[in-house]
């Protein structure tokens, strides 16, 4: 996409995303500590810290939801992994139930939640 300004591309973004353009898989984020980290993760103190490598990883709750791949007391996602959050009660609006997660439905980062 070659002219792509900045602000350009927070518009396309804000408008749905870039034609063309695949939705990056979620961020990886700090985990509680909960036994040894997931790859790609180093310990510090009582949590798990991603590195470059580190892929969006969640605390393992039974079987690991769609598009991720169990690793110790972890799921992490795999590089067609959708966002996941524990699943309380009902999915909320752009999410699908698996197992004790809900999972993304779109790829375009619409997920239906503020």
């Amino acid at each position: 996409m070659r002219g792509l300004t900045p602000g350009l591309l927070a518009l396309a973004c804000l408008l749905g995303g870039p034609v063309g353009v695949a939705a990056a898989p979620p961020t990886p984020m700090p985990l509680p500590k909960q036994g040894a980290c997931p790859p790609g993760y180093s310990p510090s103190g009582a949590y798990c810290v991603p590195g470059r490598q580190g892929r969006y990883a969640l605390p393992k709750q039974g079987a690991c939801p769609a598009g991720y791949f169990p690793s110790s007391n972890y799921c992490v996602a795999t590089a067609q992994g959708r966002l996941a959050v524990p699943k309380v009660g009902a999915c909320p609006p752009g999410y699908f139930p698996s197992g004790a997660y809900c999972v993304q439905s779109r790829s375009d980062g619409k997920s239906g939640l503020p």
